[in-house]
């Protein structure tokens, strides 16, 4: 199966982070720092979005500092932000909201 490299335009990017005003653009990347109730609830986050992730063969860069995940996305083999990085940022965000209320 072919994979979508084509940037993101800028009308594009802004679209995006309109519906979507907790994600940034820095550093030519996606990020949101999530903030879980509890440090386990952060961890079955990672966890869940993982397994997302593997299945699009699409991984973000992870980092966990307690009750704190932030996710960087990016597709790098296409230089920039693609609807690969806003599909699983949007996939995400309703991750995080299902472990949030179970918490």
């Amino acid at each position: 199966m072919a994979r979508d490299t084509t940037k993101l335009t800028s009308e594009e990017l802004y679209r995006f982070l309109g519906r979507y005003p907790l994600w940034k653009h820095e550093e030519g990347m996606l990020r949101r720092t999530y903030e879980a109730p509890n440090f386990l609830a952060g961890i079955e986050f990672v966890n869940r979005l993982a397994k997302v992730a593997e299945a699009a063969d699409h991984h973000p860069d992870i980092d966990i500092r307690w009750r704190k995940v932030t996710l960087a996305l990016v597709t790098h083999d296409a230089g920039g932000i693609t609807s690969r990085d806003t599909e699983l940022a949007a996939e995400a965000d309703s991750l995080f909201a299902q472990v949030a209320v179970a918490s």
